[in-house]
This record gives structure tokens, sequence and C-alpha cells, in this order.
């Protein structure tokens, strides 16, 4: 007799059109109670631990590097573009607090001297030489920078995190290191 009653209640769940709409398991989830699950929508904290995790870095490199990747691409970007972005993205507005200050480091001689030069006179060097400084004052190698941008991206591979992923790439598509 249960048997018949089950099978009548998942028949009737599995025709009804609320089961075509949100799927015959959903129905049975807040038939019990259950909440259906959500994905979880991008964010910094997350992104944070991600990056951290996938590059090998500690939180505060994490943190920093992430913050001046974002200043890399305000700055490549229109101010509604990141406005968009940050919108997008909550927390990003105090993570690029965490860019690292290089107004006191300085290179002399060899090619890191020859790049503060000539950033001195072309822009995209100028925002590109900050980057690899940032990086460097936090301890970890200009090389890094596509490690991050990678992690960067590979968190962002959701459907979630499909339009921030583009509208960063639009702020990196200069970046070459």
């Amino acid at each position: 007799m249960k048997a018949s009653y089950l099978l009548i209640i998942l028949s009737t769940l599995a025709f009804s059109p609320q089961s075509h709409a949100e799927g015959w398991l959903d129905s049975i989830k807040s038939m019990f109670g259950m909440e259906a699950e959500t994905p979880a929508m991008p964010n910094v904290a997350d992104m944070i631990s991600s990056v951290s995790g996938s590059v090998g870095i500690d939180k505060s490199q994490a943190e920093g590097s992430l913050a001046s990747v974002f200043n890399y691409a305000k700055e490549n970007i229109s101010a509604e573009q990141f406005s968009s972005l940050s919108d997008s993205l909550p927390g990003i507005d105090s993570l690029m607090g965490a860019v690292p200050d290089i107004s006191e480091i300085t290179s002399e001689g060899g090619l890191d001297g020859l790049m503060d030069k000539a950033a001195n006179y072309n822009d995209t060097l100028k925002t590109v030489n900050n980057l690899k400084k940032q990086f460097e004052a936090l301890g970890l190698e200009p090389e890094m920078i596509m490690q991050v941008v990678n992690g960067v991206k590979a968190y962002l591979d959701t459907d979630e995190g499909k339009q921030i992923k583009e509208q960063l790439m639009q702020g990196l598509s200069k970046l070459s290191v």
C-alpha cells in the first residue's frame, strides 16, 4: 500500500507543470523541505583562497597579487567598465586597498633600470613595469603574474563567473610579461 502511494506521488511530481520548470528532482527536494542547491556567486574572498591554493602562495600574497592584477585591469579599461566589474564581483573595492606600495622601489642598471626609464615615455610599459614591481614587493617573481591570472580565470570559469571573466580579460588584453 505504501509503495502505491509513493508511486502516485512520484508520478504526480514527474508530470506536473512545476516539474518541467524546475526539474523533477528539485520538486521532490522542495516537497521534503530541502532547498535546491544554487551555485555560489563569485566573490573576492573565495577567489583569494582559490588563487592561493592553485598558485601555491600565502593568503596575503594572493590578496596583493590579485589587487595588483585588478589594478592593472582598472588602468586599461574605462571607469564604467571597471565599475561594472566591481558591481559583479563583491569585495573588489576593498581588495584594491591591498595593492602594494612601490613608490620607494627603484631599479638601478641592467634591464630593470632600462625598463624604469622606458616606462617614463610609454604608459603601457609603465603599467606593466608597475605590475612587475608590485609582484616583487610581495616577494613573488614577475613570472608568477600569468600564474595568478590563470588562477583567476580558472576560478571564474563557471556560468556565474563568465561575464566577470570577460570584463577582466578586456582589462588584461594588453598584458604581456
